[in-house]
């Protein structure tokens, strides 16, 4: 059974025809209406609209039939869409080149799992923001699964202290191995300590590599904390004598 969401080919197509407009009238914003652009702006309306689910060809019809009074929802839509695109451009994210997915076609693989984590400040619990979060194994950054996944991750305000990785797949020889991954998460930010935490992943080697995001497929680290310079033994030593 496959589950079809109409409205996400009414944004898909809505932010195509905004940017092809963009592009004709020669920006005099200066928008960036790429490709990658393009999908950020469609998930940010996308995740402002109420979807239309369908299960067969009537559902499809009964749809068409209701588009003659939707003229509202279409203009909303391209109202977000204009509203995501200048978000977008106003948070670019950066650009890495250190990933591009290459483990591909039916060479056995370890599918390494998302890694999700948090990040807060020791002193008040808050999250943390403007951190840069790299993943390293082996001594050197991991590639991402592709440019969508950034390695170093530099956490924002809204996103509250969360980061994420998708490291890229790696070759095995069969399916159905086991190997154990050693990683290093290491963090940085001024008016901090720096902090590295390691950890392992076991995985088992699969036929194919995976080539879509799965929240069963994640590895959740614990919690992180940052200190300033010396709090972080200041706490330690206070809770001794609270002890004593």
């Amino acid at each position: 059974m496959e589950i079809h969401n109409i409205i996400e080919e009414t944004v898909i197509q809505t932010v195509k025809e905004v940017c092809d407009a963009i592009t004709r009238q020669e920006n005099p914003e200066k928008l960036c209406t790429c490709s990658q652009c393009r999908l950020d702006t469609a998930c940010y309306v996308l995740n402002r609209t109420v979807p239309h689910y369908v299960v067969s060809n009537r559902g499809i019809a009964r749809m068409e039939m209701e588009n003659l009074g939707r003229q509202q929802e279409d203009a909303d839509i391209a109202a977000l869409v204009h509203e995501g695109i200048r978000r977008v451009n106003a948070s670019a994210r950066p650009y890495h080149g250190n990933g591009t997915g290459r483990q591909t076609g039916n060479s056995p693989v370890f599918n390494i799992p998302t890694i999700v984590g948090r990040l807060f400040n020791g002193l008040n619990f808050s999250p943390m923001d403007g951190a840069e979060i790299s993943l390293y194994r082996n001594g050197k950054l991991v590639p991402m699964k592709d440019l969508n996944w950034q390695n170093p991750y530099r956490l924002v305000y809204n996103t509250e202290g969360t980061f994420t990785f998708w490291p890229d797949a790696v070759r095995a020889d069969a399916a159905e191995q086991r190997e154990t991954f050693e990683y290093s998460i290491k963090i940085s930010t001024q008016g901090f300590e720096d902090l590295n935490h390691f950890f392992r992943i076991p995985v088992i080697s699969e036929q194919e590599a995976a080539d879509a995001f799965s929240k069963q497929r994640t590895f959740k680290l614990p919690d992180l904390y940052l200190f300033p310079p010396g709090e972080k033994d200041d706490l330690c030593i206070k809770a001794e004598e609270g002890a004593d």
